[in-house]
């Protein structure tokens, strides 16, 4: 049975991170966001300002007025947020992150250097260094189709369940997604992988 992947293998440098990652494979972080992000608001550093309960943000990021963000969040340095985005459910946001205009992000990490450009949703996710959603991208978190909603991973040709029903995507460092694409619950998408424009990406679809 191919071994379950840990979350190095998507992205390189996990010391960003303001907390300890739990054991096991790469998907166990989702649905501890929201506690882990809540915990590391006690260190954040004299850099930071809170700006309402449980919403820390470093003095050089850039917010909109009209953004909505509902704790726990972390915002790092030179991050920007654009007009109407709402961040909500656990948000720790790694330096120089764009989470643009009418984005929402939810229960997620998002690292270095990495955008969402316009209208895009990401949720119960992690999004490695350097990575772009191009305008209209989604990372679906969620089998609303289904009666069955259990979320599960394709590892070596086989369904791996996560015994989670809230899980968006993993994607490495480098990942490139293209404008109004859909990720499936549960894909994975190693470092540097590309989505083209007005693709669904469903890893456990049987091969058409």
């Amino acid at each position: 049975m191919t071994e379950s992947p840990r979350l190095d293998r998507f992205v390189a440098d996990l010391s960003r991170l303001p907390f300890t990652l739990p054991d096991g494979p790469c998907w166990q972080i989702i649905g501890r966001i929201e506690s882990l992000v809540r915990g590391a608001l006690r260190a954040v550093g004299a850099d930071y300002s809170l700006i309402g309960p449980g919403v820390a943000i470093h003095r050089s990021a850039a917010i909109a007025s009209s953004a909505e963000l509902t704790g726990p969040v972390i915002l790092g340095p030179d991050s920007r947020v654009g007009s109407c985005a709402i961040l909500r459910g656990g948000v720790w946001a790694d330096r120089n992150v764009t989470i643009g205009p009418h984005a929402e992000v939810k229960s997620s990490l998002l690292f270095a250097r990495s955008a969402a450009a316009h209208r895009n949703y990401i949720g119960d996710s992690v999004v490695g260094a350097d990575v772009n959603l191009e305008a209209g991208a989604v990372l679906a978190n969620h089998y609303n189709e289904r009666g069955d909603k259990s979320i599960s991973v394709l590892l070596g040709g086989n369904a791996v369940p996560t015994g989670l029903v809230k899980f968006g995507a993993i994607l490495g460092d480098g990942c490139r997604i293209g404008a109004n694409s859909v990720t499936s619950p549960g894909t994975l998408l190693p470092p540097g992988a590309v989505v083209p424009r007005l693709t669904l990406v469903d890893q456990l679809a049987p091969p058409g």
